[in-house]
Order: C-alpha cells, then structure tokens, then sequence
C-alpha cells in the first residue's frame, strides 16, 4: 500500500509520472482505458481554456475577480476522478477541473463568477456544494456530510478541498479532528501550490511537509506530485475506498504551484520571481500528460489542435449566452435564500419594488 511505503515522516513524495512523461514505475499505471484517459485529457485542455478565456474576459471587464486554477489541472481532476456519482464534493474556491469532473455545467460556473448566485444552483443529481470563499470553513462542512452518511447508513463518501494556507486554520484542525474521532468517511486534498495569497509555504508552518499533519489525528497521509494525474488518481481512489470501506478519513498533500495570480486582484510579481515561475512551467502537469499520451499513441498534435478549437468555441458561446441575458431578477434576490421568504423578505421585497417604480415616474 502506497500509504506505507510514503510515509509524510519520510518526506518521500509519490509520483506515477515524471515531468518528461515518462513512467516512474509500471506497476503504478492507473487500470483505465484509453477513452478514459483521453477524456481526461480532454478535460484538463477544457479547464485550461475555461480558465485563459476567464481572465481575459476579467481584464476585459466583462467578468468579476476571478481566481485562476492554471497549474493545478492534475491535482483537481486526478483526485474528484476518483469519486463516484452519489459522493459529495465539498470545495473552496479553486476546484474549476473538480467541478467539471463532478458534472457542473460550465454556465453555472460562468454565471457564479459573472457576479450571478444562480451560479450556485447545481442540478439535482449533482452532490456537491457551493463554491466557499471563508478559508478552510469548507471543511467542517465535510466532515459534517461525512458524520451523517455514518449515522443514515449510507456508503456515499465526501472529497473537500483547501490551500496551503487553509492548513494553519483553526477549522482545519477541528474538521480534521472531529472526522478521525468520528470515524467520518472524508477525504481532505490540500492543494499546496506554494502560496497562501503572497504567504510562502516556507514561512507559514514549520513541518517538513503538510501531509505529516495527518499523524496528529490518527489518519492516513501522503505527500503526492500533484502535478501527475496518475499518482492524484491512485492515492485518491485508495483513500475513497477505505472511507467507503468504514476505515475513516485520509489527508492528500497535492504537491503543485500556482503558475497564475492568486486572483485577479492579486499581482504575484510583487512576491515571487519570475524565475521561479518558468522552474515549475517545466512541470506543466497538462504537458507532462500529453508526452504520455502521445508516446502511446492515443493523440497527436492535429488531435490537440482540434479539441482545442471544439472547446474554446464551447466556452465563446456559453459565456456569450450569459453575458447577452444574465441580468437577475429582483425577486430572486430576495427568493434565493430560503426555501420560502420570511415576513421581513417579503417586506424587503415589496419596499423595493414600490422605490423602482417611484424611481421610474
């Protein structure tokens, strides 16, 4: 079991791929079929166009503060890939690849970006909860599914994410702790991409690594490259599997980098050096990916360029569709926060709707 031999203890990081693509060890190739694979793939160039085209639209002022995900395609997709349909996936607020694994339209992730809530309201058949901006709160939520599915009898297991950052958190520590006494069926990915905002993982703990955090509460952890979807995916479904089994909680450390700013309100250049940046572009886990596809012989160059096209022409037009026709209804202002309006909503609702008309006269 890998959770032995990479004991966080050891400092020693599980990888399946190295940066040039090739296989680290054989034995450790995921059992997945070439469509699975190329899809994927696929899914990583989705969330990587998803994300360029975000931020152009942002500079262009035709969409709020955004929060880039370009560098982290590997540890999102490789892990949420390991979950099944009826599981939660719990994030924060950098999960876009996730999101796409889980099956959340691209118009609910535009919208919600766009500055519309609506974003939030995911299909019926979709278990995963809104997008959560407090740091590290997310994690209780978790853990609190988690404890439920004990107590209902049911199988389904909770995946949640959190930053670097989110690791020096108080609700870190206490979802943590309440999963592992309670037993609760929770997998915690953190995804490490070096910086909390401009805070450097170097100043912000003291331990080797952050996965080594899992000892303290009595669960599995591991250190894995979160830039190769192999290791990502094999560490995930092992710790999916024992939480599904009854053997309770798991700790993922994803090592990655964010090659982006934090947000688009944010100027990394302030804080690290550019250097640093094209250190880790070598690790691109998108391009490490392709070299593996392509000496199989799955894609090929004319391949990429053509799904690029499909899907870039996909997101033009889904963004185009929100843009031409997303402004909110003013009920749904006051509608959308409980299942039925309060006394005062309605008042609220009704106040305002006789100062528009007044305005207008």
């Amino acid at each position: 079991m890998i959770f032995d031999e990479y004991n966080p203890l050891d400092n020693k990081m599980y990888q399946v791929l190295d940066e040039n693509g090739n296989l680290v060890n054989d034995k450790d190739v995921p059992n997945l079929g070439d469509d699975e694979l190329i899809f994927l793939f696929k899914t990583m160039l989705y969330e990587r166009i998803i994300d360029e085209k975000a931020l152009s639209y942002q500079r262009q002022g035709r969409m709020l503060t955004y929060a880039p995900n370009i560098g982290q395609e590997a540890a999102q997709i490789g892990s949420a890939y390991a979950i099944d349909k009826d599981d939660w996936l719990v994030p924060a607020f950098r999960e876009l690849g996730a999101w796409l694994i889980k099956g959340v339209p691209l118009k609910n992730i535009y919208l919600y970006w766009y500055g519309n809530e609506w974003g939030s309201h995911f299909p019926d058949d979709i278990r995963m909860l809104p997008v959560s901006v407090p740091i590290a709160s997310q994690l209780q939520h978790a853990t609190g599914i988690g404890m439920a599915n004990n107590i209902k009898g049911e199988k389904n297991v909770a995946m949640t994410y959190v930053g670097d950052g989110g690791t020096s958190h108080g609700d870190f520590h206490e979802a943590l702790n309440f999963a592992a006494v309670f037993n609760a069926p929770v997998i915690f990915i953190i995804q490490n991409n070096q910086y909390a905002i401009s805070t450097p993982r170097k100043v912000q703990t003291k331990s080797k690594n952050l996965a080594v955090k899992a000892i303290a509460y009595g669960m599995p952890g591991i250190l894995v490259d979160g830039n190769d979807i192999f290791a990502m995916y094999n560490a995930s479904k092992i710790a999916v599997e024992r939480a599904r089994n009854g053997e309770g909680p798991t700790l993922i450390e994803a090592f990655t980098y964010r090659l982006g700013a934090h947000t688009t309100s944010d100027d990394p250049t302030k804080y690290r050096e550019d250097k640093e940046v094209e250190e880790w572009k070598k690790k691109d886990p998108i391009l490490r990916f392709e070299l593996f596809l392509k000496n199989k012989g799955l894609i090929d160059d004319k391949w990429i360029e053509n799904t690029k096209a499909e899907l870039e022409k996909d997101v033009t037009t889904t963004f185009e569709e929100i843009e031409g026709k997303s402004d909110t209804e003013i009920d749904d202002i006051f509608k959308y926060t409980y299942e039925k309006m309060t006394p005062q909503l309605e008042e609220q609702l009704s106040e305002y709707k006789a100062f528009l008309e007044g305005g207008n006269k």
